[in-house]
């Protein structure tokens, strides 16, 4: 086109333009102002008509530039009704840029600048030179006015307009309706006008409350700084530009000035700033005189209000530089920090809003706290109701939204609020009732909603969404939240602003540097944009968009890399995911719905493996409202099941819309769920969100943040929870308004079990109105009341609303505590089947009476008259169990009140009240009360530690019915009276400065109270007067089981005026005192829960006596500790000790004990026929003192034991006149004996009659005391052992005992080991024995003493056996050894134990062999034990056979035949070799062929778990053949194959006098087992024959068995653990009666069944000569039992049928047949059910020593007769009654019999329901001198530490996992 035409076509274009926007001046005036954010458009000229006023303003426009001109005309063609004709030249003409009208050129070149600067800031002036002072302050003045007035006036043509202004958010001049406001931390109270919240959405006048409240603090001094926090669409922005609104309204007049400023914009200014530059350069310019201004601001700095928008957003951080002043520049922020911390313009007003998270350092600790909460439920309807404008759409509206709560979800958050309703506004005209909402389900589908309403003719194009998408997604990812013109292309500009998408405005970056800048409406919908960007692009490959379904935490660091941008980002990919958004996404990529699918399964995926992890809160919440939008129920029901049983929010802020999706998930659970939020600020009705939340389980709410109208929104959800068990509301700022809408909730909620109201400051009227709602709360069982304030006065009514309510069991009140525990009734079946209201009420009357409540107020300030009023409540209440009224002011008064009531208010367990201010004279007044109470326990008064405290019994009717339901068995022979008698009392009046004077009045009143049984006067001030006037009173008071007098200044004079009660009170059988701990006690017999001192064992009824443990007669004892003893006093004492009946216990301590005063002290006391034992602990002896006690020892016959341990403790054990003489012992340990001690102690123990046992152990012996000691040892008459363990021995005695120990006639045997142990045991026999055996373990035997071993050696004619255990004796020491050991005659073994002999090898063993001086008769050799024993014998005798075959291997060219050449020499009269775990070379087996074939006298050949390759085995088997005189052949647990068996078996046919055989674990196949049956049917003479786990089946057995018809000497046969079944049984039963000389047989784990084991049974008893049967691990039966009983051999030894398949029928016949069998050593029926079916033996079993009843189902029913029957097995030495149902019944009897058996070793009760009180039977029984060694007692229901006391009791009760059992030394 020419120039011409083009000119022409854009006049032509212009003209209808002009003509067209002069129609719509309106829409014109708003795009300008879009388009110039800077200019206002109503100050141009007003004298121009309409048409000037459009040229004006499209001029405007053009002077912008290009880019500019083009969206405009973009925006003319999509908004506005422009025909088809004209938009196409539009858009070609200017819509491209090609031309510009020449209007516009000549238009912009002629407009003066003055009308295109109207309006704009001008740059700020100096005033230049000051003047004057009055005149300087009048210029300031007016200067300022004038500025001030500008800045309002800027203001108000800012907002004044209805069109929305620049950078004003898009729905700025709608309805605008207040958030929620919630204070969250205020330095000084707020004044508020009366009646109102900060929150109230309005007040009388319509002024927004909250926005003036926001600057009424009384802050006077220092900053003012407010925080406005607030989720991402709150509405902070709208409520920084509404705070300007009402300034330049006149409504904010305490404010002169107001700047607001976005960090947004002040992150694009780069350079350092002042303060005044700040100020006037970016916000608004004075005309003149800026520095007056800024001073004017300075002086007036509390009228200045600075709002910055956005602090979350801000990036530069605030600079390093010191402190600076105001004209030093700084960065924004540091700009900002200095005025919120007062250095610049101090007292201002800071308000700041941001959002939730970390915010800078710079605000200072003492700024005020806001949280902006949205909408609640009210506010949505008003704002609802204010956006429709007429009245059919508002009712719509709303009805949509109070029908949908996933609607009110959203309508929460005003900015989707407002989207909310545009959708609403486009969809209710033409949708029924109720489907607007479902078109909005998540806030994803509300965008794409809203960009379909707001479309041009619901046209969107998708060029421009994915180019705007773009843009948005480039900014979240640099940071970019404003754009600048040239970052948006036009068209795509043109769409935006279309849409009302961006918004406009000024930036400033600089004095005079403005520019026009581009944001989204809302930040989130730029995450919206960009997350539809991720979706849609065919960009953006799939791994990138799932890098970006990520979570955030809430607690983000704001810095420059990360300004949190994206934190919503995944929420809208996850809304994008949903099948609901497919079509459009297809849209918008233009792309089928497949391909969209695919990349919505990338989003679903990440979130899938999101909902599986374990997150934090905040990223638990983000997650919900992700998964929430995808709406899918299979993923929210992953995330449910994977969120914890236990769901903890802490310090984080929550909204309605949080828990709203929190709910929806929790929807999908199926498992309960608690809920705990601690420390969060919560939107005040976030709680209605959880309205119908079935899965909550435990709710609670710990924050000061929640006030009224939380708990009023909650209690509107309380009812709708009906699994809610457990609510707590603690530390918030709950009043009563709120209280009582809890309550009424509460009434509403049944199914409470626990309620917590703590730390909520309630008055008194709140608690009261809480504690009415506990009658309908029937499954409650605890309401926490504490730390509230609560009078006394309300505490008095809440104990009788404890004594009235049926179902509260405890009150429990302390300072600030202030619980109720309650229980629940049970249901009786009349109540469950429904019965009638009067069986009913007489259930809850009857469960009324059978509640027991416990009463605690202690520091509660009670006084008597609060007392007073209390016993009148609690009289008429029920039965109360504990009651404690500690730290109150009940004075004496109060106390005796308390103490009278106290036997007429049925307390059952105790009553304190200790610390009420009870003096002395208040004690006896207490003393007085107490001794007519009946059911009185103890009393314990303490004044010094101001205790005073009852503890009560059960009363007699109660007492006796519980004696009747837990009735002891008769097996404890108990001796009950026909009524349980009163419960004995205890009187304790400690530390209450008694003297003598006040002894008889007391007694006086002690004597009033009812079967006292202990009295304690410790700590008091009686002294030896009053201990003497004690002892004259004791006998008017009654059998006492204890009196303690500790620590009443007595002297040592009060023993002997104590010791005569022995004779007087005869409940007396202990007496304790102690000098030094000022301890005296008195105690009567000593039960085990006397001994266990804060045990749980439960008490015996009074007067039940136990016959098993009163037969013998309690010793008394006198125990004297830390006291003076001289002869003088040691002689009073035994004289005093005459009178008193025995048997006697004297125990003595003292710290030193001369010589003199011991000799007066055995002198009297030998002479005291009643005395069993005299001790002496912890006391110092003399070194003579060995000599004296063994002096008399020696001469005094009654003395059964001495023992002397360290010259501290001495132990003597007395005979009594009834006892016969017997064995005795001496034990004289670590008593410092030298060589100068042995002569004369041997000489006095010589004169003893039978020393079985002498203990010399931990003396000073060495080797000159050791050589003296055995010179003497022939004449010591020890018959057991002799213990000479660490005496410092060194190896020269032990070479010196080689030699000595031949000498002694009755050694038997000797030990020794020089290691760390050091032991050396000596062991004698009454008889002199004919051989002796001596061990020596690490002894470190050097190559210089093989030789003087050896000679030893040749010397000790009588030693037998040697034994070298880790004596460092090497191969070749051994090999030196053997060739220097020459006996005269006789044999001689030798047992060599060291590690090398694992590595040596076979070869090399047998190598050492060849050096032996005599003949070799057996080898054995164990490389896993280390192990190499030899028999020798002497002298050397020649075999002839063997002399032949070594003649035949004269060559001896090789070594190899030479080793063989000399182990024929010295092997020649072997007979037993023995091979055990070793690994046999080939070459090894080679040397053993050749010896095999040599050894003519070989009778045994054992090699057994041993690993041979198949040559060494063939070798073997070759040499074997020519061992025609084999008896004994064991190749068991070898790991051959089945091939390498076979080779085995054809050895077997030539061996006729084989007589043991055993091939256990050796695979038998078919071939094998063949070979094994050709074998055995040539050996006539068997005797043994073992194949156990050989895998034989039935066939195999028939074979085998065939084999052994000719075996007629068979005594034992083993095939344990095969597979021979019924069948094989079967057979083996036909062969039975030909073995008649069969011992022994082992059929266990065989698989036979009954039919199976009847015909074994039968055809046994045809063996007459059967001592073992072993059947066990095969299902039997009682059949068979009953078979077995009838035909039962009649020589048994041994029976085991464990797991047997018996019953209590087939137990009972066993038991029945074995009774009275001679023979009978061990039977096994464990693994049964035997239940009461124990043996029950009538004449008992003389020989039983083993009895095994594992895991049997025995009980406490079957206690006695079990117990019966053991008692007739004299010989028991073992019971295994573990993993049973034996309890403390079953202990008792145990008990009862453990003294008569005497043999017993070890009783196994493992496993059982044995208590603490059953075991101390236990202990009991064992007192009495059972000889058991150890009852195992592990995983019994015994506390550790019990335990533990137990075993300090008695040692021998083992409660450990595994067997620690001591081994007794041998001959012990």
């Amino acid at each position: 086109m020419d120039p011409d035409s083009l000119q022409l076509g854009t006049e032509h274009l212009w003209n209808w333009l002009v003509r067209l926007l002069s129609k719509d001046s309106g829409w014109l005036n708003a795009k300008v102002k879009f388009f110039l954010p800077k200019m206002d458009v109503c100050s141009g000229d007003k004298a121009q008509d309409a048409t000037q006023g459009v040229i004006l303003q499209l001029r405007r426009l053009h002077a912008q530039g290009r880019a500019t001109w083009q969206a405009f005309i973009h925006c003319v063609c999509m908004e506005l009704d422009v025909p088809l004709d004209l938009e196409v030249p539009l858009l070609s003409t200017w819509g491209h840029g090609v031309a510009f009208p020449s209007q516009l050129e000549a238009g912009e070149e002629s407009q003066p600048a003055s009308q295109l600067q109207h309006g704009l800031k001008r740059p700020h002036q100096s005033c230049g030179s000051s003047p004057r002072p009055k005149q300087y302050k009048k210029q300031q003045l007016e200067l300022a006015q004038r500025y001030l007035q500008l800045l309002k006036t800027s203001t108000q043509q800012r907002y004044g307009s209805k069109i929305p202004g620049p950078g004003q958010p898009l729905a700025f001049h709608q309805a605008y309706i207040p958030p929620v406001l919630q204070w969250s931390r205020t330095p000084a109270p707020f004044r508020t006008q009366e009646g109102m919240a900060p929150g109230d959405p309005k007040a009388e006048d319509g002024t927004d409350v909250s926005i003036r409240d926001l600057f009424s603090t009384r802050a006077d001094k220092g900053p003012r700084v407010t925080v406005l926090l607030g989720k991402a669409g709150m509405g902070k922005t709208t409520l920084a530009h509404r705070l300007c609104q009402r300034w330049a309204d006149g409504q904010l007049d305490r404010f002169q000035a107001l700047f607001l400023f976005e960090f947004r914009q002040l992150n694009l200014i780069t350079r350092l700033l002042t303060l005044p530059q700040l100020l006037f350069d970016l916000y608004l310019s004075p005309e003149a005189g800026s520095d007056l201004v800024f001073q004017y601001l300075e002086e007036n700095a509390n009228g200045v209000l600075l709002i910055f928008d956005g602090l979350d957003q801000a990036l530069h951080p605030r600079s390093n530089r010191g402190q600076a002043g105001p004209e030093d520049p700084s960065p924004a922020l540091a700009l900002f920090s200095r005025l919120c911390r007062g250095t610049l313009l101090p007292g201002c007003w800071v308000l700041a809003t941001s959002r939730p998270g970390k915010l800078p350092d710079c605000l200072p600790a003492e700024a005020a706290t806001v949280h902006m909460w949205g909408f609640d439920r009210p506010r949505v309807e008003e704002y609802v109701g204010r956006f429709f404008p007429d009245q059919p759409g508002q009712e719509a509206a709303l009805a949509e939204l109070r029908g949908s709560r996933h609607l009110q979800s959203l309508c929460a958050v005003p900015a989707l609020c407002q989207v909310t309703c545009l959708c609403l506004l486009r969809l209710l005209p033409g949708s029924p009732p109720g489907q607007s909402a479902a078109l909005l389900p998540t806030v994803t589908q509300n965008y794409v909603q809203m960009l379909s309403t707001l479309g041009p003719r619901g046209y969107l194009p998708p060029e421009a969404l994915l180019e705007l998408s773009e843009v948005a997604l480039g900014g979240l990812q640099t940071g970019k939240v404003i754009f600048s013109v040239g970052d948006i292309r036009p068209p795509t500009m043109a769409f935006a602003a279309a849409l009302n998408l961006l918004t406009t405005f000024c930036i400033c970056t600089g004095p005079g540097h403005r520019d026009t800048g581009y944001a989204f409406t809302h930040l989130s919908l730029q995450e919206f944009f960009a997350a539809m960007y991720l979706m849609a692009s065919p960009k953006v490959d799939r791994n990138a968009l799932a890098g970006h379904v990520t979570l955030s935490s809430c607690w983000v660091l704001r810095t420059k890399a990360s300004l949190g941008l994206l934190d919503h980002l995944p929420t809208f990919l996850a809304g994008l995911a949903s099948r609901a958004c497919r079509p459009f996404l297809s849209l918008v990529a233009q792309r089928d719905e497949m391909w969209v699918s695919a990349r919505q399964a990338v989003v679903m995926q990440a979130l899938r493996k999101l909902a599986t992890r374990r997150l934090t809160g905040p990223k638990i919440v983000a997650l919900c409202h992700c998964v929430g939008e995808t709406q899918e129920p299979e993923l929210a029901g992953l995330m449910a099941q994977s969120l914890p049983c236990h769901l903890s929010f802490h310090n984080f802020p929550l909204t309605y819309a949080d828990l709203a999706a929190l709910t929806s998930i929790l929807g999908h659970r199926n498992a309960p769920i608690h809920l705990d939020f601690e420390g969060c600020p919560l939107e005040p009705h976030c709680p209605e969100a959880l309205v119908g939340c079935e899965q909550v389980e435990n709710l609670s709410f710990k924050s000061r943040k929640c006030g009224d109208a939380f708990a009023e929104a909650l209690s509107r959800s309380l009812p709708t929870m009906g699994s809610l068990k457990k609510l707590g509301l603690v530390g918030s700022k709950i009043t009563a308004r709120g209280i009582s809408h809890l309550v009424q909730a509460l009434r509403l909620c049944p199914q409470l079990e626990e309620v917590s109201f703590q730390d909520n400051q309630l008055k008194d009227w709140a608690v009261l109105n809480i504690v009415e709602v506990l009658p309908c709360l029937p499954q409650l069982r605890k309401l926490d009341l504490s730390r509230n304030n609560v009078s006394v006065s309300t505490l008095l009514c809440l104990t009788k609303v404890a004594v009235e309510c049926p179902t509260v069991r405890t009150l429990q009140v302390r300072e600030a505590d202030l619980i109720f525990l309650l229980s629940p009734p049970t249901k009786t079946a009349a109540e469950l089947q429904g019965a009638p209201d009067l069986q009913g009420n007489a259930g809850q009357r009857e469960a009324a009476q059978s509640r027991s409540l416990t009463l605690r107020l202690q520091q509660c300030q009670l006084r008597v008259h609060d007392a007073q009023e209390l016993i009148v409540q609690l009289q008429e209440g029920p039965r109360l169990d504990k009651v404690d009224l500690s730290g109150n002011q009940l004075d004496d008064e109060g106390c005796r009140l308390m103490a009278e009531a106290a036997s007429q208010l049925h307390i059952t367990r105790s009553l304190d009240l200790s610390d009420n201010g009870l003096s002395v004279d208040g004690v006896y007044c207490v003393l007085s009360a107490a001794s007519t109470c009946r059911t009185l326990a103890e009393l314990h008064i303490s004044l010094l530690h101001k205790t005073v405290v009852f503890t009560f019994a059960p009363e007699q009717e109660e007492q006796k019915g519980s004696w009747d339901r837990t009735a002891l068995p008769v097996s404890l022979t108990c001796q009950m009276p026909s009524e349980p008698p009163p419960h004995p009392a205890a009187i304790r009046l400690t530390h209450c400065g008694l003297q003598a004077k006040h002894l008889e009045q007391l007694c006086r009143a002690l004597r009033g109270s009812c079967h006292l049984s202990q009295l304690d006067f410790s700590g008091n001030a009686l002294g030896d007067e009053g201990v003497a006037q004690l002892a004259q009173l004791l006998p008017g008071l009654g059998a006492l089981q204890s009196l303690d007098l500790s620590e009443n200044d007595l002297s040592l004079d009060v023993v002997f005026m104590l010791t005569p009660c022995f004779s007087t009170l005869p409940w007396l059988l202990h007496l304790d005192i102690s000098s030094d701990s000022q301890r005296v006690v008195l105690r009567g017999d000593r039960r085990g829960r006397d001994l266990l001192a804060g045990g749980s064992l439960p008490e015996f009824p009074a007067g039940a006596q136990f016959s098993a443990f009163h037969q013998r007669c309690v010793p008394r004892s006198l125990c004297l500790r830390q006291c003076q003893l001289e002869p003088l006093s040691l002689a009073h004492l035994c004289e005093t000790l005459k009178k008193c009946p025995g048997p006697l216990e004297v125990k003595l301590s003292c710290e030193v004990l001369s010589d003199q005063s011991l000799e007066t002290l055995l002198h009297h006391l030998a002479r005291l026929p009643q005395l069993s034992l005299l001790q002496l602990s912890q006391t110092k002896l003399s070194p003579k003192s060995p000599l004296l006690l063994a002096d008399f020892f020696s001469l005094w016959p009654r003395v059964r034991k001495v023992d002397l341990r360290s010259l501290c403790h001495v132990t003597l054990h007395f005979r009594s006149s009834e006892e016969r003489e017997g064995e005795c012992c001496g034990r004289f340990t670590g008593c410092g004996l030298s060589q100068e001690h042995v002569e004369p102690l041997c000489w006095l123990l010589s004169k003893c009659e039978d020393l079985n046992e002498l203990d010399l152990s931990a003396n000073m012996l060495g080797d000159d005391g050791l050589r003296c000691l055995l010179e003497c040892l022939p004449q010591l008459p020890v018959s057991g052992s002799l213990d000479l363990s660490h005496n410092s021995i060194s190896l020269e005695s032990v070479l010196g005992l080689v030699k000595t120990l031949p000498s002694c006639p009755r050694v038997q045997e000797a030990s020794v080991n020089l290691g760390s142990e050091q032991s050396f045991w000596i062991h004698f026999s009454r008889q002199e024995e004919a051989g002796k055996t001596l061990r020596l373990s690490q002894c470190n035997f050097g190559p210089e003493h093989v030789s003087r071993l050896a000679t030893g050696l040749n010397q000790a004619l009588k030693l037998t056996a040697l034994t070298l255990t880790r004596c460092c004796l090497g191969l070749e020491q051994l090999t030196q050894l053997l060739s220097l050991l020459r006996w005269p005659v006789g044999l001689f073994s030798l047992r060599v134990e060291e590690p090398w002999v694992g590595t040596a090898g076979v070869l090399a063993l047998l190598e050492v062999c060849t050096q032996a001086s005599g003949n070799i008769t057996e080898i054995s050799i164990s490389e896993t034990q280390q192990q190499f024993s030899l028999q020798l014998e002497f002298p050397r005798q020649e075999n002839p056979e063997a002399v032949a075959l070594r003649l035949a291997h004269c060559d001896l060219g090789t070594h190899h035949n030479l080793l063989v050449w000399q182990l024929m020499e010295t092997c020649a009269r072997l007979q037993q070799l023995s091979l055990s775990q070793v690994n046999l070379c080939d070459t090894s087996s080679l040397l053993l062929q050749s010896l095999l074939r040599s050894l003519s006298e070989l009778k045994t050949f054992r090699l057994t778990s041993s690993c041979v390759s198949s040559e060494g085995l063939a070798h073997l088997t070759s040499g074997l053949s020519h061992c025609h005189h084999l008896e004994e052949l064991d190749l068991s647990n070898n790991p051959f194959v089945e091939k390498d068996t076979e080779v085995l078996m054809a050895v077997l046919e030539g061996m006729c006098w084989l007589k043991r055989l055993d091939l256990s674990h050796l695979p038998l196949g078919s071939s094998a087992l063949a070979l094994l049956t050709q074998g055995l049917s040539h050996m006539s003479v068997l005797r043994s024959l073992r194949l156990s786990r050989n895998g034989i089946c039935d066939v195999g057995c028939l074979q085998l068995l065939e084999a052994l018809r000719a075996a007629s000497s068979l005594k034992e046969l083993g095939l344990s653990h095969n597979q021979i079944g019924d069948f094989g049984a079967q057979y083996l039963a036909a062969i039975l009666p030909g073995l008649p000389e069969l011992r022994k047989i082992d059929l266990s784990g065989n698989g036979i069944g009954p039919a199976g084991g009847v015909l074994l049974v039968e055809s046994l008893a045809l063996c007459e000569h059967l001592e073992e049967l072993m059947l066990g691990y095969n299902v039997l039966g009682d059949v068979t039992a009953l078979r077995l009983a009838q035909r039962l051999p009649h020589h048994l030894r041994v029976l085991h049928l464990p797991s047997s398949g018996l019953s209590l029928e087939g137990a009972l016949l066993l038991s029945q047949a074995l009774d009275g069998c001679p023979y009978v050593e061990e039977i096994s029926l464990a693994v049964n059910s035997l239940a009461t079916g124990v043996p029950h033996f009538h004449q008992g079993l003389p020989l039983l020593r083993q009895i095994d009843l594992v895991s049997c189902e025995i009980d406490n029913h079957a206690a006695r007769p079990l117990a019966a029957s053991l008692v007739l097995c004299p010989a028991l030495e073992e019971v295994l009654l573990s993993w049973n149902l034996l309890g403390d019944e079953a202990a008792a009897e145990l008990a009862r019999v453990l003294p008569r058996m005497s043999r017993l070793k070890k009783m196994d009760l493992e496993k059982n329901q044995i208590t603490a009180c059953g075991a101390w039977l236990l202990v009991e029984g064992l007192a009495q001198g059972s000889g058991i060694q150890v009852i195992r007692l592990w995983n019994n229901p015994i506390s550790p530490d019990m335990a533990q006391h137990l075993q300090n009791e008695e040692p021998r009760l083992d409660f450990a996992f595994f067997d620690k059992q001591p081994q007794p030394p041998r001959g012990s």
